[in-house]
């Protein structure tokens, strides 16, 4: 079969051959590499936010600050990265991002306050952006097999990193919360030179990209409604993550070890059994389910016992790792924008609500109880899902996707082809 625009299909992702996954340049392999790294910093202070809250002194709803200016930093950015790349160009990008990265994240390590250690996380914050939005553009254009197979790989790393911070946090930050940063300084260092010696200078756009333009992107109905939805996803999302280590209230290494299992689900949900799913029933209907499913879970690890609320924070991962694949494509693919743009624009709504949960649900729980956090956070995911019935023909793509997937041809009015001068890159093949 051949692509929308003429040319030959995608490769079939899992397919091990020259255009599968796992066969990729090595420039593909460095920026997938340090992606992971600059994943694992998400969730790398999860098993010591109790740990760092005793170090300085400080209470939940100020230590999860730490995750608050990480986030409204990376939101903010997110409408400098395409401004940058396209003139400075995507691989120095990328070690502009991880430069500032090393530098503050050997700076937090080195904190004595909760006031400092949130600025250095800010600081951190805008390289993560610079970095982890850039990265996911260089892998789309640089990958082997086409965009489905580097969105996969993207969320492998993704997955990866989400699993191992918790786990390396918990190593390090035993002996002292102040090792899992000095840590991160020095993998992001080793990804930095894997990028100088193994990824090239990528083309740069044919025009360069202004500060408005990931704003103007959300114009279009399905990237609003795409964004919108993952804005209340990622609520309960990092409700999840910033709010439940203080409610379990275990050591760095169990801690460690739950989110390690959670990081390991969400990796395995998002590379293998997310598109399956999306080929038997459809993308829209799995995000819809799977946002369901997952208000649900929150909601009884919000009630539950010690042991409940383990099980429940773990099985949350798999739910977690769907919803990021299918987001992730819904963003690239439904609107005519270049991918960098589009990626801008959604980030740049999205990450508002990562920095809201951590400050808003240890708040909660003073002005309320426990319990009442959780409940919020399954809200949350409720209307997420809501966002996308109401506004699933505005979502009308991912349908021709779904068809792509099953060896069918779109109709026409599912076809919504991209602008392929403008990126290089068609969103699916037919």
């Amino acid at each position: 079969m051949r692509s929308s625009t003429g040319g030959p299909a995608e490769a079939d992702p899992f397919d091990a051959g020259a255009g599968g996954l796992l066969r990729q340049p090595k420039s593909v392999w460095a920026t997938a590499g340090a992606s992971v790294v600059a994943f694992m910093g998400i969730g790398l202070v999860d098993p010591i936010l109790p740990s760092i809250a005793k170090g300085l002194d400080a209470t939940a709803s100020q230590v999860s600050l730490l995750f608050t200016s990480y986030f409204l930093i990376t939101a903010v950015a997110m409408l400098v990265t395409g401004f940058v790349s396209s003139r400075i160009g995507g691989r120095r990008t990328l070690l502009l991002g991880l430069a500032f990265v090393v530098v503050f994240a050997g700076l937090a390590g080195t904190s004595g306050s909760v006031g400092e250690l949130v600025g250095f996380r800010a600081g951190w914050g805008l390289g993560n952006a610079l970095f982890v939005s850039t990265a996911l553009a260089v892998i789309v254009g640089a990958a082997a097999g086409g965009s489905a197979a580097a969105i996969l790989l993207y969320e492998s790393a993704l997955g990866l990193g989400m699993a191992c911070g918790p786990l390396l946090g918990a190593l390090l930050g035993d002996a002292s919360w102040r090792y899992p940063f000095f840590g991160t300084a020095v993998l992001m260092a080793i990804g930095f030179l894997c990028i100088t010696a193994f990824l090239k200078e990528q083309p740069r756009p044919a025009r360069r990209t202004s500060l408005l333009d990931p704003l103007k992107a959300l114009g279009h109905g399905g990237l609003a409604s795409a964004a919108v939805s993952a804005f209340f996803y990622n609520y309960t999302f990092f409700t999840v993550l910033a709010f439940t280590p203080f409610v379990l209230n275990m050591t760095p290494y169990k801690s460690g070890a739950v989110f390690f299992a959670w990081g390991v689900l969400l990796a395995v949900f998002s590379v293998i059994v997310a598109p399956r799913m999306q080929k038997r029933f459809g993308s829209l209907k799995v995000l819809g389910g799977s946002l369901v499913l997952l208000a649900a879970d929150v909601l009884i690890l919000g009630y539950g016992d010690h042991t409940t609320a383990v099980v429940c924070t773990v099985l949350s991962g798999a739910f977690i790792g769907v919803n990021n694949t299918v987001y992730t494509e819904l963003a690239l693919g439904v609107s005519d924008a270049p991918r960098p743009v589009a990626s801008a624009g959604y980030n740049f709504v999205r990450w508002f609500a990562a920095a809201a949960a951590p400050f808003f649900a240890p708040k909660i729980e003073e002005w309320t109880d426990v319990h009442i956090p959780f409940v919020v956070a399954a809200v949350a995911a409720v209307v997420g899902a809501l966002v996308v019935l109401v506004r699933r023909r505005a979502l009308a793509l991912p349908r021709a996707l779904d068809s792509a997937r099953a060896g069918g041809t779109p109709t026409a009015e599912e076809l919504e082809p991209r602008h392929a001068a403008e990126d290089g890159v068609t969103v699916f093949a037919d």
